[in-house]
């Protein structure tokens, strides 16, 4: 098994941003929403599988708990 990152990585950090947006968007065509949330929990279990490090787990929730500067914005 490959040695996990201790730390989580919140730079920019993803070839094609713009491609990989749309290839999620794409993935959620047609879908109802009940089917949409069922994607996007099997995906984050996936990716979450793939990390593995439940430190680096532990901050991508902390930071995904935390409202967005829009959210925050009245």
């Amino acid at each position: 098994m490959p040695e996990a990152k201790s730390t989580l990585i919140l730079t920019p950090n993803i070839a094609a941003p713009d491609d990989t947006y749309a290839a999620l968007i794409d993935a959620h065509d047609g879908l109802t929403d009940d089917q949409s949330a069922a994607l996007n929990a099997r995906l984050i279990l996936i990716l979450f599988n793939h990390i593995g490090d439940p430190a680096v787990l532990a901050q991508a929730l902390r930071v995904a708990s935390r409202p967005s500067q829009q959210e925050e914005r009245p």
